[in-house]
C-alpha cells in the first residue's frame, strides 16, 4: 500500500534506459549533447541547470531506446572529449519516489 502523496509504482512508465553525463563544458545545451550522442540514436538529452542562475551544472542525461544502445553509448563515449573537457558518462541511478505537486 502506497501513501496518495507518494508516486505510485503504477505511474512509472516502466524501465528507464538512461545515461549520467558529467563534466560537461558549460556552454552545452540539450541539441549538442544529443548530437554528441547522435551514433548511438538517443532519444533525447537533458542538460541540469541551477534554479536560480539558469546556468548549467556541468552534467546531463541522455536517454535511448533500449539496454543495448544505452551500453554501446557508456562504453563508446565514457572518457571522450567534448569542448576540451574528458566526460563521464555512465548509467544513471532510477529515480527516487518524489512528492507529489
Amino acid at each position: 500500500m502506497s501513501a496518495p502523496w507518494w508516486d505510485s509504482d503504477d505511474d512509472r512508465s516502466g524501465v528507464e534506459y538512461r545515461a549520467y553525463v558529467g563534466n560537461l563544458p558549460w556552454g552545452t545545451d540539450e541539441s549538442s549533447l544529443k548530437d554528441f550522442f547522435s551514433d548511438y540514436r538517443p532519444l533525447d538529452g537533458d542538460i541540469v541547470t541551477d534554479r536560480e542562475t539558469g546556468r548549467s551544472r556541468g552534467f546531463g542525461f541522455v536517454w535511448f531506446d533500449d539496454n543495448e544502445s544505452l551500453s554501446n553509448a557508456i562504453q563508446g563515449m565514457d572518457g571522450q572529449e567534448l569542448g576540451g573537457r574528458t566526460n563521464t558518462v555512465d548509467r544513471a541511478n532510477q529515480r527516487p519516489r518524489r512528492w507529489r505537486r
